[in-house]
């Protein structure tokens, strides 16, 4: 649509707006000579921002907004509100015991409309939005200027100036930078904010990711320290999960992403886009980690996975199989191999090969972990299964070729574990 058009159709809606709300003020007037307002304009605005207060609120339960928009909107009703408050209220009106004031309202009511627009408003804003709409790739400075955040920065930015242990404005002004990627700025503010308040897990993961994205957008080191920190006094911050699930997925540690993911989609509205985003990052760690990233592809050719883990949390070994069983076996079977506690229950480690060639020699580590808080190293004993899948699934079927050995001792070396038997 052409600017022609787009302003043309904002004065037309503007016009019916006005005679809209005439048609609900005149007839009043008009009827009755005696009617009195009695509200003062610092107790509406009170009003008007209590009611966006609940808007805002909510949505940040829905998910609309992220908690760094929400902090920054409430910053600004606050600084509204804060300015209506200290003003003072204006007088109570007069009585109207005429119905000139009716008539004078008609007159003026959209007189003052269009002038306090023309005066407070940007009417050229509707040319700029047409034309972004026309031509988009052309315009993507001019959105940052309508929201006038600069000035509502410039208020926080006093305030520290004026009491610098002011912990709060510290951790508003870091979070209000980071909202506007003032990167620098926000490391700044939330090193002051930590200073005064060590031990908030929000500003510790607030800082590090302000950290890691100041730095080139890597999580490794002092970051993750403080995400770490964070999580071990706030499991459930959700900054700190995310945090920690995209340094899993970058560490190619895709059983721990898909942990870390799964526990952050069970805290967010299930219908945001947000918690969709992490759904669909925790079923791409999940599948990842259920490939080549728990197991290996080649396990023959290569040792299983020799990383991550200490000698004492490694159990390393061969499989075998049966030699009347040999027969059995065809190209298209896959080798799983499960590691579980000695009473049973979900796998601890897991590896999976598509050569089947055997004997195949494997390592089980930490490192193929299908929960980071059920791994290897939390058990002294485990019971070892080995699968020829007819099917390529870990979930067992009939035909399948197994072999088990019980009571495992984690740390062991030199298992020879032999698939001997036919799943029913």
């Amino acid at each position: 649509m052409n600017p022609f058009w787009t302003v043309s159709l904002f004065w037309i809606a503007t016009a019916i707006c006005i005679a809209v709300a005439l048609a609900f003020v005149l007839p009043p007037l008009l009827r009755k000579k005696d009617v009195a307002a009695k509200a003062a304009r610092r107790d509406i605005n009170i009003a008007v921002y209590r009611d966006q207060m609940k808007e805002m609120d909510a949505d940040l339960a829905n998910g609309l907004l992220s908690d760094e928009q929400y902090q920054v909107g409430k910053l600004e009703l606050e600084a509204r509100l804060a300015e209506d408050a200290l003003a003072k209220a204006d007088a109570t009106m007069a009585p109207v015991a005429s119905r000139r004031l009716g008539f004078t309202m008609a007159g003026l009511l959209p007189a003052a409309a269009f002038g306090l627009y023309f005066w407070l408003g940007n009417p050229m804003s509707l040319i700029s939005i047409a034309e972004a709409q026309a031509n988009p790739q052309a315009n993507s400075q001019a959105v940052q200027g309508d929201h006038d955040i600069a000035k509502m920065i410039q208020k926080v930015e006093e305030k520290t100036q004026s009491d610098p242990k002011d912990a709060e404005a510290w951790s508003m002004l870091a979070k209000t930078y980071a909202a506007v990627e003032r990167w620098p700025d926000a490391v700044k503010a939330y090193e002051k904010a930590l200073a005064l308040k060590p031990d908030v897990p929000a500003l510790m993961t607030g800082y590090a990711e302000a950290i890691a994205i100041s730095g080139g957008r890597t999580l490794q080191g002092k970051p993750m320290e403080l995400v770490l920190k964070a999580l071990e006094k706030a499991p459930d911050d959700p900054k700190g999960l995310e945090l920690a699930g995209i340094h899993a997925f970058q560490e190619k540690n895709y059983a721990q992403a898909a942990y870390y993911f799964k526990h952050l989609h069970k805290l967010l509205p299930p219908d945001s886009p947000y918690a969709q985003d992490i759904m669909e990052a925790q079923k791409e760690a999940t599948r990842l980690s259920r490939g080549a990233a728990t197991g290996l592809d080649n396990l023959s050719d290569q040792g299983a996975g020799k990383a991550a883990a200490g000698p004492a949390a490694t159990l390393h070994g061969k499989v075998d199989i049966a030699p009347a069983l040999k027969a059995k076996m065809s190209d298209k079977d896959v080798v799983f191999l499960f590691a579980r506690s000695a009473e049973g229950g979900a796998p601890v480690a897991a590896l999976r090969s598509t050569a089947v060639k055997f004997p195949l020699e494997f390592e089980l580590s930490d490192a193929m972990a299908m929960n980071p808080d059920n791994k290897l190293s939390n058990f002294k004993e485990v019971t070892l299964t080995a699968r020829i899948s007819k099917s390529g699934q870990p979930m067992g079927g009939a035909g399948d070729l197994e072999g088990t050995l019980v009571r495992v001792k984690v740390g062991s070396k030199d298992i020879k574990l032999t698939i001997d038997k036919i799943r029913p």
